[in-house]
């Protein structure tokens, strides 16, 4: 899904796209020395938490995703599969962060972002990356959210 455009043409659709790339990720062979992170960029109302609601899903986690604006950051534990093969080492967590509320990016360091992103087992969510772009890790997966109109959206990735 790297450096790719796809177009949704409903929630569940966005859904879907959300999971299936989480269980890309729990399935990658890829060594990490830091968490897995993708920043979500877009517009209010652009599919970016019903993108992650459907990725939560694809790691397993059975609460109800909403976007943390008012709190900034929520953890969820990924939950041991029995007969995995899933790679993820270490702390199993998934946290989400939504910063549109950030005032200061360096708000987001007194959460303990730099501990959290570099810990590799660790999945992390940003929306509105940009609001924290000097703290965020190198190799950040980045996806773009655009509105088309009332069930359609394009998202692209960007590694």
């Amino acid at each position: 899904m790297e450096n790719d455009t796809y177009i949704t043409n409903s929630s569940a659709q966005t859904k879907k796209m959300g999971k299936i790339l989480a269980e890309e990720i729990l399935k990658s062979k890829e060594s990490r020395k830091q968490g897995f992170v993708i920043g979500l960029k877009g517009d209010l109302g652009s599919g970016k938490t019903c993108f992650l609601q459907g990725f939560a899903k694809g790691l397993g986690i059975k609460e109800k995703i909403l976007s943390p604006t008012f709190t900034i950051m929520k953890k969820f534990q990924i939950p041991k599969k029995r007969n995995s093969h899933y790679l993820l080492p270490i702390a199993r967590f998934f946290y989400h962060f939504d910063c549109y509320r950030i005032g200061q990016s360096k708000e987001i360091l007194e959460l303990g972002f730099k501990e959290i992103v570099a810990c590799p087992g660790n999945v992390v969510a940003i929306e509105w990356p940009e609001k924290i772009n000097k703290f965020l890790p190198k190799n950040i997966l980045i996806l773009k959210f655009e509105f088309l109109d009332e069930n359609t959206r394009r998202i692209t990735f960007k590694h």
